[in-house]
C-alpha cells in the first residue's frame, strides 16, 4: 500500500490530521461531545521556491510543524479552561496579535530545544576535556550526553497524568494512518489492532537527529568552546534538514536496509505512544474524515492492484519460464545423474553377476574335480572289476585248458576207432623212420 501522505500530532484530549494544506483538529471535551475544526495552512515553500528542495524543505518543515503544534494545541487546551480564564485569553487576544505570539512562542520553544539538547551537551563534555585530551572522544562523549539527555527528558515528561493520555492519542493517530495505509476501512475495530509505530513519527525524526549530530559534530572538531557551541547552533539547520530527509524516504520505502535503519526511531516510539482506547481512536479518525477522503484513496489503491498484478503476473510468468528452465536443466542433470548411477548400478549388478558366476564356475569346477576324482575312482575300480574279471576269466581259461589237456590226456587213453589208431601209428613211422639229412 502506497503512503497517504498524512501527518498527524497529538494534543490534549485529541488528535490533530494534515493533509496538504488542510489540517483538521478533533477533541473530545468534557461532556463527551467530539468537536471538530478544519483549517488551511498555506506553506511558506509556496512563496519560496528554495524551501521545495530537498534539505531545504526539511529545515521549512520542522519550523512549520512547530507552528501548527502551537496552534492546536491552544485550541484543544480551551476547553479544559475555567470560563473566566477563556474569557480573558479571549480578550486578550483581541488586544495582542495572535501570529506575533505564535512567532514568540516558537523562538522560545527553539530556544528550549537548542539549550536542552546542543549546547548543555557541549558544557557538560567540556568538563571532562581536564582528564580526556582526545578532541575525537570528546565529541563522542558530547554525542552520548545528548543522546541520555533526550532518553531521559522523555522519560520524565511521560510520567506526568496528562501527558499520559497525550501519548494514548499519539497510539490512536498512529494507528489510524497505519489502518489506512494497510488498505482497511476507518473502523474503530480494525484500527485497534494496527501497529502503533509509525516511520514518520516525530520521534523518530527527533532520535535521528541526535544521532546524526553525533557524526556531523565528531568530524567537525573546533578549538574552543565558543566556536564549538557556534558551530553546532549553525548546524542544526542542516541536521534537522538531513534527518527529514531520511523520515521521508523511509515513510515511502520498503527497503530492508531502510526498515534495518528505522528500527531504533521505533523503538523509541515505545516511549512516547501507548495503546488507546475505543473513543481516542473514533476521535482520530474523525479527524482523518475531515481532510482526507479515505474511500476513495482505498478505491484507487485496488484499481491500481490489477495492474500491478498484470505486471507481477509477467513479470511471474517470466520467472515461472526462468523457474521452468532451471527446472529443465536440473531435471536433465538429475536424469543425466539418474542414469550415470544406472549405469554403475549396471556395471556393479554385472561386476556382481560375474563374481557369482565365477563363483558358481569355480564351484562347478570344484565339483568336476570331484566328479572327476569320483569317476577315476569308479574307472579305477571298474579297471580292478575288469581285471579281477580278465583274471577270473584267465583262471576259468586255465583251468579249462588243464580240464582240456586232462581231457585230451585222459581221451589218448580212451579207446578209439580204427582211424585214430591207423593215424597213430603213421606218426610213429614218422618219427622213427625219418629219413632226413640230419640224422
Amino acid at each position: 500500500m502506497k503512503p497517504s501522505g498524512i501527518g498527524g500530532m497529538a494534543v490534549l484530549e485529541g488528535v490533530m490530521m494534515k493533509n496538504k494544506d488542510e489540517y483538521a483538529i478533533a477533541v473530545r471535551k468534557p461532556n463527551n461531545e467530539i468537536v471538530v475544526e478544519k483549517k488551511i495552512h498555506k506553506n511558506f515553500s509556496d512563496k519560496v521556491k528554495l524551501f521545495k528542495l530537498p534539505i531545504f524543505r526539511g529545515i521549512l518543515a520542522f519550523i512549520d510543524s512547530m507552528v501548527i503544534g502551537i496552534k492546536v494545541l491552544n485550541f484543544s487546551a480551551s476547553f479544559f479552561e475555567d470560563e473566566e480564564e477563556s474569557k480573558k485569553e479571549k480578550k486578550a487576544a483581541s488586544e495582542v496579535v495572535s501570529a506575533l505570539m505564535i512567532a514568540l512562542a516558537v523562538i522560545l520553544s527553539l530556544a528550549l530545544s537548542i539549550s536542552l539538547f546542543i549546547i548543555s551537551p557541549v558544557l557538560i563534555s567540556n568538563v571532562f576535556s581536564r582528564w580526556v585530551e582526545s578532541k575525537f572522544l570528546l565529541s563522542f562523549m558530547e554525542g552520548i550526553l545528548r543522546l541520555l539527555i533526550f532518553i531521559g527528558y522523555i522519560l520524565i515528561v511521560s510520567q506526568m497524568k496528562d501527558i499520559k493520555r497525550v501519548f494514548m492519542y499519539h497510539g490512536a493517530e498512529h494507528k489510524t494512518i497505519n489502518c489506512l495505509e494497510n488498505g482497511f476501512e476507518l473502523t474503530i475495530e480494525n484500527v485497534k489492532w494496527q501497529s502503533k509505530a509509525h516511520k514518520r513519527c516525530g520521534t523518530s525524526f527527533m532520535f535521528f537527529v541526535m544521532i546524526i549530530s553525533l557524526v556531523f559534530f565528531m568530524i567537525l572538531r573546533p578549538e574552543t568552546l565558543a566556536l564549538r557551541i557556534m558551530s553546532r547552533v549553525l548546524l542544526v539547520p542542516a541536521i534537522a534538514g538531513i534527518s527529514y530527509e531520511f523520515i521521508r524516504f523511509a515513510g515511502s520505502s520498503e527497503n530492508k536496509i531502510v526498515d534495518i535503519l528505522s528500527k531504533p526511531g521505533l523503538w523509541m516510539q515505545g516511549f512516547t505512544t501507548k495503546e488507546p482506547d475505543d473513543d481516542m481512536i473514533e476521535v482520530a479518525i474523525r479527524s482523518v474524515d475531515t481532510v482526507f477522503d479515505w474511500r476513495a484513496f482505498l478505491a484507487n489503491n485496488e484499481d491500481e492492484k490489477p495492474s500491478k498484478l498484470s505486471a507481477k503476473s509477467t513479470s511471474s510468468k517470466r520467472e515461472k519460464a526462468q523457474v521452468t528452465k532451471s527446472e529443465a536443466k536440473v531435471k536433465s542433470q538429475d536424469k543425466n545423474k539418474s542414469e550415470a548411477k544406472n549405469q554403475k548400478a549396471n556395471k556393479d549388478d554385472q561386476k556382481v553377476k560375474s563374481t557369482k558366476e565365477a563363483q558358481k564356475v569355480s564351484e562347478d569346477a570344484i565339483d568336476l574335480e570331484a566328479l572327476n576324482d569320483t569317476e577315476l575312482v569308479t574307472t579305477h575300480e571298474a579297471d580292478k572289476t575288469v581285471k579281477a574279471k580278465k583274471a577270473s576269466s584267465h583262471k576259468k581259461k586255465d583251468t579249462t585248458r588243464s580240464e582240456y589237456a586232462a581231457t585230451s590226456e585222459i581221451s589218448i587213453a580212451s579207446p578209439k576207432n580204427e582211424y585214430e589208431e591207423d593215424d597213430e601209428i603213421l606218426r610213429a613211422l614218422d618219427k622213427y623212420l625219418d629219413f632226413s639229412d640230419d640224422k
